[in-house]
């Protein structure tokens, strides 16, 4: 692992492997399509950027966590290194990590956005983009107990502190059991929130002892997807599940240690900032060199072939946010059946989040939507399930491994293929993919196929330059 665990099992890891099939999925209704522009809603605008980035690494919206004195001791067994600088109670601790005073007056602190949303690639750290190197296979529910007797040992239930724990502790125990991956890289975050999300009442957020709804026994996650694309999105999520305003869509890690609305509601006012801070961000510019006359080539290709769906770049920037069919794009459907048939949506849609101004609500689809591709360069692996370790592959569904394995460096980068290096006959499973396993496989995407090789090189080369 490559956290202590303290953190890690703050991080929330989970346990659980039994898969058990799809019963039924809930179709959308309508006229057959293959693909479909999912609308813009109305943002709240006019937020302070500067803030809204100070928040991410500073704020409360969390809500709980664990003791600060606590935390620090683990702290200091981690690297501090980060892309940016702290003061106060947050500067001993690593970038992942942010300390802030509980309602109660108690020092706390506990995973932040970054811990999923900041991540290596080609030896550099980078802010907004996925980390492909969590590792979320080990389960946490031993470290939850161990978490709830240290707690015992060291404070009494009067003690600030121990009240300040209560509400992340209480969802911490819950949703364990849930997060258990099956592959390394993948991320949960979807579990973590339904699994939350059942113990609390849609009305206020408050906990509930008793599951509001059923959860699957097997657990689908995800890649991560970079931050930078949210300025471009319509929706959230790989099937354009998440409808609305989109301060509430961010804020829902929040439901981890949140007590109730009261102070949601208080973090969806400064989301306004976060989203704000989200419009600035930019995706990296490709560190290596790039074969101008090769990539001029690749653009009009791509442009014919790939824009339709993921948009222009350049001086005639566009995107369409289109959701397209599972069964056109014919990649692994068990997340988007997964989410189809969800208690969460239900759960959501009479929530808080949904009820009050301004509204979310989650729509789920019998697709996944096409990415904006400013970046691609860096957010290797891909798909929704993060199955392909390389663009290259992404075009040329042949050459995709079915088992792979990579050395879990970020600086161990394929520049050809734009990727990662990887050995396809792995010898050991750690940091192996293998695209046999429910929800992860490969197939699907093969638009890339009908390309001469010649073609498909050149669309990487212009791939570079976004």
């Amino acid at each position: 692992m490559r956290y202590p665990l303290i953190f890690v099992s703050l991080l929330l890891l989970v346990a659980c492997t039994a898969y058990r099939p799809l019963a039924e999925t809930r179709e959308m209704g309508g006229e057959p399509w293959k693909t479909k522009v999912l609308p813009a809603t109305p943002q709240q605008t006019g937020g302070d950027p500067v803030a809204g980035l100070d928040y991410l690494i500073n704020g409360d919206y969390i809500g709980s966590g664990v003791p600060y004195s606590i935390m620090l001791k683990a702290a200091r067994r981690m690297s501090s290194d980060g892309p940016f600088e702290r003061d106060g109670i947050n500067a001993p601790l690593p970038y992942f990590m942010t300390a802030f005073t509980a309602p109660n007056g108690a020092q706390v602190a506990n995973g932040n956005c970054f811990t999923c949303h900041a991540g290596k690639v080609a030896g550099q750290l980078v802010l907004g983009l996925g980390d492909s190197f969590s590792d979320y296979e080990s389960s946490m529910v031993n470290m939850g107990k161990m978490m709830r007797v240290g707690m015992a040992l060291k404070y009494n239930k009067r003690d600030p502190e121990t009240e300040a724990f209560r509400d992340f502790g209480r969802y911490f125990r819950r949703m364990a059991p849930k997060i258990k991956t099956t592959q390394p890289g993948s991320n949960p975050a979807f579990r973590l929130a339904e699994a939350c999300m059942m113990h609390r009442n849609p009305a206020d957020l408050s906990y509930v002892d008793d599951p509001l709804y059923d959860m699957w026994d097997y657990n689908i996650a995800t890649d991560t997807p970079p931050l930078w694309h949210v300025k471009k999105k319509n929706t959230l999520y790989y099937n354009g599940i998440g409808r609305g305003d989109m301060t509430k869509l961010l804020l829902q890690a929040s439901v981890l240690g949140t007590p109730d609305s009261s102070h949601t509601r208080t973090a969806a006012d400064a989301f306004v900032d976060v989203y704000a801070w989200l419009q600035t961000l930019e995706a990296p510019a490709y560190p290596g060199p790039i074969d101008a006359e090769l990539a001029a080539a690749g653009e009009p290709i791509f442009r014919e072939h790939c824009a339709g769906c993921h948009g222009t770049y350049g001086s005639q920037e566009s995107y369409p946010n289109k959701v397209v069919h599972l069964d056109l794009i014919k990649t692994d459907r068990l997340y988007a059946d997964y989410i189809n048939q969800s208690g969460i949506v239900d759960w959501y849609n009479q929530s808080w989040f949904a009820t009050s101004p301004p509204r979310s609500w989650f729509e789920p689809t019998e697709g996944y939507v096409a990415p904006p591709l400013d970046g691609i360069w860096a957010s290797a692996p891909y798909f929704h399930n993060g199955s392909v370790p390389t663009v290259y592959e992404v075009l040329h569904s042949p050459s995709r491994p079915a088992r792979w394995t990579r050395s879990g460096e970020g600086t161990d980068y394929d520049h050809q293929r734009l990727g990662w290096n990887y050995d396809p006959a792995p010898k050991n499973k750690k940091w192996t993919f293998d695209t046999a396993v429910p929800g992860y496989g490969n197939g699907g995407h093969t638009f890339g196929d009908k390309l001469s090789d010649d073609e498909r090189w050149a669309v990487v080369e212009y791939l570079k330059t976004l």
